[in-house]
C-alpha cells in the first residue's frame, strides 16, 4: 500500500487519508475519492492530498476484518460478528459462559503485520449474552493479503469462542454455628443466588444445619441440584476440618483445599458421585469477585478444575479488597 500526498488530478480511487473541511461540508477520512470529488477538492483549492492507495494484492480494511473474523470463529462458538466497519469487526457473546482462546495463537497473529490486530478478554473471563468478547481491527486503510491470509491461519488456531453454561441447578448447603447473625445467611445466599443467576442458573434447593460433621454429611447426601455448594457458618481451616470431613463422610472425596486467590484462600472443591462441590469461602458472601467465582465458573461450563488449574490462578489472583473482611490481609493502623 501507498501512502503519502499525491497532486488532485491523481488522486481518483484512492482513499482519503484524513477528513478534508470544503465550503458544502466535509469530506469523511475512508472515502473512495470519485470524480465528483476530485472536482470538487479542485474547486475547493486542493493541489495535493493526502491518500492511501492499495497495490496489487493488497486487501482493504474493511474486507481484510470480515476475512479474519471470519476465520477467528464458526457456528457453535458462543459468537456473533458485527459488521465490519472502519477496519473493525466485533465478536459477541451469545450467552453466558466463559471465555476459551489459545494465547499463543492469539499472541503470534498479532506479531504477524502491526496492521493487523486482534484483542481479546483473558481466557476463562465470564461473559454473558453480549459482552464484548473480542475485536478485530485493521489498522491501516489495506494490509498485504499474504499478510492476511498467515492471519487467517493463525486466528483458525486461536479457536476465540465461549464456553457455555452446561450445569442449570445448584443446591446450596449452609451451616450455623451458635450466636450467629441470621442477616449474615441471608446476605450469603443473596450473593451466591446471583452469581447463579448471571451464569443462566438456577438455585433450586437451600438446606440449613448445625455445624456439625454428621449432620452436614446427612445434608449432602440429599442435597439436590447438578452442581453442590456448601457456605459454613465457621471458616474452613483445614483439609480435615468439619465441611471436608463431612463431604468425605457423605461418600464424596476432596481434591484440594486452599487456592493461591486473595479473597478466596479457604475454598476447597470436590465431587460428589458425579456433581461438583464446591466449599465456599466467607468472602462469597460478598457479590465483590473472589476466587470462589474463578471455581464456581468453570464447573458451571463443564470444566474439570485441576491443582493446575488453580495454581494458575495466582497470577492474577491478588484481588480486589473485600472492605467487610473480617480480616483484611493488610490491617488498618
Amino acid at each position: 500500500m501507498h501512502f503519502g500526498e499525491v497532486a488532485v488530478d491523481q488522486a481518483k480511487g484512492a482513499i482519503l487519508a484524513h477528513s478534508e473541511a470544503l465550503p458544502q461540508g466535509r469530506l469523511r477520512k475512508g472515502a473512495i475519492l470519485t470524480e465528483t470529488d476530485i472536482a470538487t477538492l479542485k474547486a475547493a483549492g486542493f493541489a495535493r492530498v493526502t491518500v492511501a492507495q492499495l497495490e496489487s494484492g493488497d486487501v482493504a480494511e474493511d474486507a481484510a476484518a470480515a476475512r479474519l473474523a471470519a476465520a477467528l470463529w464458526s457456528d457453535g462458538a458462543g459468537l456473533t460478528a458485527s459488521k465490519a466497519f472502519t477496519g473493525r469487526v466485533n465478536l459477541n457473546a451469545t450467552a453466558p459462559g466463559i471465555v476459551a482462546l489459545d494465547a499463543q495463537a492469539v499472541h503470534a497473529l498479532n506479531l504477524i503485520d502491526p496492521a493487523i490486530t486482534l484483542a481479546t478478554l483473558a481466557p476463562y473471563q465470564r461473559v454473558t449474552a453480549g459482552t464484548l468478547v473480542g475485536t478485530v481491527k485493521i489498522i491501516t486503510y489495506g494490509v498485504a493479503g499474504d499478510a492476511l491470509s498467515r492471519a487467517c491461519d493463525m486466528a483458525q488456531t486461536a479457536g476465540l469462542r465461549v464456553l457455555p453454561v452446561t450445569l442449570r441447578t445448584a443446591g446450596l448447603l449452609m451451616t450455623e454455628v451458635q450466636g450467629q447473625d441470621p442477616k449474615l445467611a441471608a446476605k450469603g445466599r443473596r450473593a451466591i443466588e446471583a452469581r447463579l443467576r448471571a451464569l443462566g442458573m438456577g438455585l433450586t434447593q437451600t438446606v440449613t444445619v448445625a455445624h456439625d460433621e454428621t449432620a452436614i454429611a446427612k445434608a449432602f447426601a440429599g442435597l439436590g441440584g447438578d452442581l453442590l455448594m456448601i457456605l459454613t457458618g465457621s471458616a474452613t481451616s483445614d483439609l480435615l476440618d468439619t465441611a471436608p470431613a463431612a463431604l468425605r463422610r457423605a461418600g464424596g472425596i476432596v481434591h484440594r483445599f486452599g487456592m493461591p486467590v486473595d479473597p478466596g484462600n479457604l475454598l476447597f472443591h470436590g465431587r460428589l458421585g458425579t456433581r461438583p462441590v464446591i466449599g465456599l469461602p466467607g468472602c462469597a458472601r460478598s457479590p465483590a469477585l473472589n476466587g470462589a467465582d474463578w471455581v464456581l465458573e468453570r464447573y458451571a461450563c463443564g470444566q474439570k478444575v485441576t491443582d493446575d488449574d488453580i495454581a494458575a490462578m495466582g497470577v492474577g489472583g491478588l484481588l480486589k479488597e473485600i472492605a467487610q473482611r473480617p480480616q483484611l490481609r493488610e490491617p488498618k493502623a
